[in-house]
């Protein structure tokens, strides 16, 4: 799989990528991510990539052109996804769905927007982290890195790790123990100490259905 970022801070992205198992996948050769600046392709000597809005308002819109070409000097081929508050929500399934995927851009945006005719015109999809505004699609651009990552086969020491994740089929995840047998009064459930594997299987599927039972009821309707 490979990745394009394009940003106007390439380096935050370049940085977070330089740890732990996002780090491992790149060096592995499992993934391929690059970050873009996006002023690199600005047109005039001050590298200006935003304008004001037509119509007058608060806040700063990232021109077309730049953007355009950006995109255009990339391999054909890639999805083009926008980070924005106003895309489908992602969710692990989208995760699953993106992970499939052979190239995908990640367009950042910043300040108040991107020109409108760029999302008509460029992108394909337009994806959210959640009902809130952050400062720029970084962080989401980030997030949906990491997610795809532990997706890719061989990202993580055991690949059973990420089915088994919140949300993979539909719950979320289990309680989970490791030593001492008795913390502060508090001992591990017998089922796990039992050594049958029915019976650990079982406690683990009726304590996900539990959890998501009271902390997320909306996932079972």
């Amino acid at each position: 799989m490979r990745i394009d970022v394009i940003t106007i801070f390439p380096d935050l992205i370049r940085d977070v990528l330089k740890y732990s198992i996002p780090r491992r996948a790149i060096d592995a050769g499992l993934i391929d991510i690059l970050a873009h600046d996006l002023r690199d392709h600005a047109d005039d000597k001050h590298k200006t990539i935003d304008d004001t809005p037509y119509g007058g308002g608060a806040g700063m819109i990232f021109k077309p052109e730049p953007i355009a070409r950006a995109i255009e000097a990339l391999p054909t081929g890639g999805r083009v996804i926008f980070l924005t508050p106003q895309g489908r929500p992602f969710t692990q399934s989208v995760a699953n769905e993106l992970s499939l995927s052979d190239h995908l851009v990640l367009l950042c945006g910043h300040y108040r927007g991107i020109d409108e005719r760029v999302r008509e015109s460029y992108v394909d999809d337009e994806i959210s982290i959640g009902d809130y505004v952050l400062s720029g699609g970084e962080l989401p651009a980030l997030i949906l890195i990491d997610a795809l990552i532990r997706l890719i086969p061989g990202a993580i020491g055991n690949a059973e790790s990420a089915l088994e994740d919140s949300f993979q089929n539909g719950l979320l995840d289990c309680a989970w123990y490791t030593r001492p047998r008795e913390f502060e009064g508090l001992t591990v459930p017998e089922a796990l100490l039992s050594g049958d594997h029915k019976k650990v299987a079982q406690w683990r599927r009726d304590n996900a259905r539990q959890r998501t039972l009271e902390r997320r009821p909306d996932l079972l309707e």
